[in-house]
């Protein structure tokens, strides 16, 4: 039989209380601007040699341009949130994107104390920093520069992760969407540290790839039910760099240090910004003035219902309330490791 998690695994618990979850209210970015294009058809560019791949190439344009804002949550943690609720089907698979970045450890110290998810996984990558990260898997670490966590949240995890003061807090978290096929599969955490990350250095770009695979080099991270890739890539200044990308996947560039140009339409990129990639098969972009660093994001749409309530994310309105009442029922995990209990 399960028992009901501990006073001590679950300290501060009361700071994310179920009841306010239900009265969840949907997530509000700064600015969304959408237009629709037809990515053009490109001929061997950018020194390619006749021959040597395809004789033609769709270069995806920006089709959507997400500006986030400023906001609080876990327990006082100022951050940005990219991606929420009102682009859920434009971004589809990835549910929400939250950036961070400061160098007073007030903005960030208290964390996110134990909470739960359901439905999702979590990709936490940190440029810069350092978070501690505790679960009721009994999984217990710390991630620091370069380092990322991808948890699968499954049928049900409590975690917690609280940054500590550093020079620089940098980073990111991304939600990505189950499929209803696997909204309750078994929960798991790993950790992935720098060392992991293989880095692909080129002329005009220096690449981690992260999750997913780049030009052969398969990465530190691969999605067991979302086929997912995550490219880190520092672009040197004026050089033009350019990736091929699964056609039926959706793509999208998030800035957070530098600008750059995308080669179709020369249009501008800016910091801060998360740019949705359209129609096409290859991303081509040109550097700016100073080196600029982005994250290239893509994976396959599941074009299913979403239910979305605070930190569960379900198919159905029915499966979401039944998350919360098994909460306050003390029956929501349903794996737990014995020392995670104690």
């Amino acid at each position: 039989m399960q028992r009901a998690p501990s006073a001590s695994l679950l300290r501060n618990f009361d700071t994310y209380s179920p009841r306010l979850w239900l009265r969840f209210e949907r997530e509000q970015v700064g600015s969304i601007r959408c237009t629709v294009k037809n990515a053009s058809q490109a001929y061997c560019a950018y020194g390619e040699k006749p021959g040597t791949r395809r004789q033609h190439m769709q270069l995806r344009s920006i089709t959507g341009d997400v500006t986030g804002r400023p906001t609080i949550d876990g327990a006082g943690v100022r951050l940005v949130r990219v991606l929420g609720s009102p682009t859920v089907k434009t971004f589809d698979p990835f549910l929400m994107l939250d950036a961070f970045d400061s160098v007073n450890p007030e903005d960030y110290v208290k964390g996110f104390p134990m909470h739960p998810h359901r439905g999702i996984e979590t990709f936490t990558y940190l440029v810069n920093g350092v978070i501690e990260h505790k679960d009721s898997l009994g999984n217990a670490g710390v991630i620091r520069d370069g380092g990322c966590q991808w948890m699968t949240a499954g049928s049900g995890i409590l975690h917690q992760e609280m940054p500590l003061a550093s020079p620089r807090m940098l980073g990111l978290q991304l939600w990505i969407n189950l499929p209803a096929a696997h909204k309750m599969t078994d929960p798991k955490y790993r950790d992935i540290t720098i060392d992991m990350v293989p880095c692909v250095e080129e002329e005009a770009a220096y690449v981690a790839v992260v999750a997913g695979e780049y030009k052969g080099v398969e990465g530190a991270a691969r999605g067991d039910y979302v086929d997912v890739r995550f490219l880190d890539v520092r672009l040197k200044p004026g050089a033009r760099w350019q990736v091929e990308t699964n056609p039926a996947h959706t793509v999208f560039a998030y800035l957070y240090a530098g600008d750059c140009f995308l080669m179709e339409g020369r249009e501008p990129m800016l910091a801060r910004h998360a740019y949705l990639l359209g129609d096409g098969d290859t991303v081509a972009f040109e550097g700016g003035e100073e080196e600029c660093r982005f994250v290239l994001v893509s994976g396959a749409p599941l074009r299913e219902p979403v239910a979305w309530g605070g930190p569960i994310v379900m198919n159905t309105d029915e499966e979401l309330m039944q998350a919360y009442f098994e909460i306050e029922e003390g029956r929501f995990i349903k794996h737990w490791l014995p020392s995670a209990q104690d």
